[in-house]
């Protein structure tokens, strides 16, 4: 059938897009008064752009077409985080603090869940130019503030580090594709697997790599990772971190967990997922990724969120309904037109009745109607539909 859409592809009817709408604005709005500015990234760039620095699970969440008049190889955008990097690097080429934020829609060649769309409405904000805790700790916050402005509050906001990952990588020696085999199983949790992959990686690495697994909870799981954890300066300075975040943090719903490792290829410092109460699946992520920008030809230090409006919308609660509109007759009169202008003024919707219509304007949202009073017009219930 020529008007079904394909798998995981969805319209935005009336209410829904309704609500999506009135978010973007609500969580934008949040985002000004912080000094995030709105940037715009085109839907379309040149591949190796739009997947420069992001690691192989971008490339294959990319649809690629060919562009007619250049004859090169395009992308349609899968996440708006490098473009918006592409843009601090390249474009405003700031010497400080820059704050970003974006949302539109994005593109997926898979969904990331069963349930997930392939066209998530992306929303985001990235802080670029400062590499210490302070940047992390704000986009946490915001992080939270966001989800609670959404109605949608975080039940808990998981935080990993990829760089003890990293540190721990490379000293088992392992080659680059033994270290991605190596990431996927601490990604899942697969401890039997994880034991024989580590058999021949000497002590104390191996039983410190078994060990991430299980390091996960509160922030008292930081000290048993101190007690696990091979004890050298780079892995000690980057428990501290995480434990200077849980000080600054502490009343956030804020997790632990070292085997959390997501994007890796990408990210650079912590790594974190915020989750709702009735949903396994992460309502936002982010991280720190401070090299991306090199490829662009300006590394600057880089942490941000984003996350899928449309989620959110779908967990909005019922009392987010859409308010009912005002139906106006079709009457050449000025008091009409002014009671109107009123209305509209007030952010009441007024529709214009076109003639025969009647017994239809319930559909287009009318529960109400204006009647003239007297010498006056009035707003009554709706009559007749």
């Amino acid at each position: 059938m020529r008007w079904v859409l394909p798998d995981h592809i969805q319209d935005a009817l009336p209410s829904d897009a309704h609500q999506l709408e009135t978010l973007r604005r609500r969580l934008l709005d949040a985002f000004r008064v912080r000094g995030y500015q709105l940037v715009m990234p085109p839907l379309l760039e040149y591949l190796d752009s739009l997947t420069t620095g992001a690691g192989r699970d971008l490339a294959l969440r990319t649809f690629t077409l060919v562009d007619q008049l250049s004859g090169r190889t395009m992308g349609v955008r899968a996440d708006m985080t490098p473009q918006v990097t592409r843009i601090d690097a390249h474009l405003l080429n700031r010497r400080g603090v820059s704050r970003l934020c974006y949302c539109g829609s994005v593109l997926h060649t898979l969904p990331s869940t069963l349930t997930a769309t392939r066209e998530p409405l992306q929303l985001g904000a990235e802080l670029y130019g400062h590499a210490g805790i302070e940047a992390d700790v704000e986009i946490l916050r915001l992080l939270a503030e966001v989800l609670r402005l959404a109605e949608v509050p975080a039940s808990r906001i998981d935080i990993g580090h990829v760089g003890i990952f990293h540190a721990l990588a490379a000293r088992a020696g392992l080659v680059p594709g033994r270290e991605e085999e190596l990431f996927d199983l601490l990604q899942a949790k697969d401890v039997p697997e994880l034991r024989r992959m580590l058999d021949g990686v000497a002590e104390p690495v191996r039983s410190a790599l078994l060990a991430l697994p299980e390091l996960y909870g509160g922030p008292e799981v930081l000290e048993a990772a101190a007690a696990r954890l091979p004890q050298d300066a780079e892995i000690t300075a980057l428990l501290d971190e995480l434990r200077r975040l849980a000080l600054a943090l502490a009343d956030l719903p804020v997790s632990f967990d070292l085997a959390d490792l997501r994007g890796y290829h990408y990210h650079s410092g912590i790594v974190f997922a915020a989750y709702g109460a009735d949903s396994p699946a992460a309502l936002a992520l982010g991280g720190r990724y401070d090299r991306v920008g090199q490829a662009f030809g300006r590394a600057r230090p880089a942490v941000g969120f984003s996350l899928d409006l449309r989620e959110l919308v779908w967990r909005l609660p019922a009392s987010s309904a859409v308010a009912g509109a005002v139906l106006a007759p079709p009457v050449e009169d000025a008091a009409l037109a002014e009671a109107v202008a009123v209305l509209r003024a007030r952010g009441e919707v007024v529709v214009s009745a076109l003639p025969g219509h009647d017994g239809t304007w319930n559909e287009a949202g009318c529960d109400r109607q204006l009647v003239k009073r007297g010498d006056r017009w009035a707003v009554v219930p709706l009559q007749g539909d």
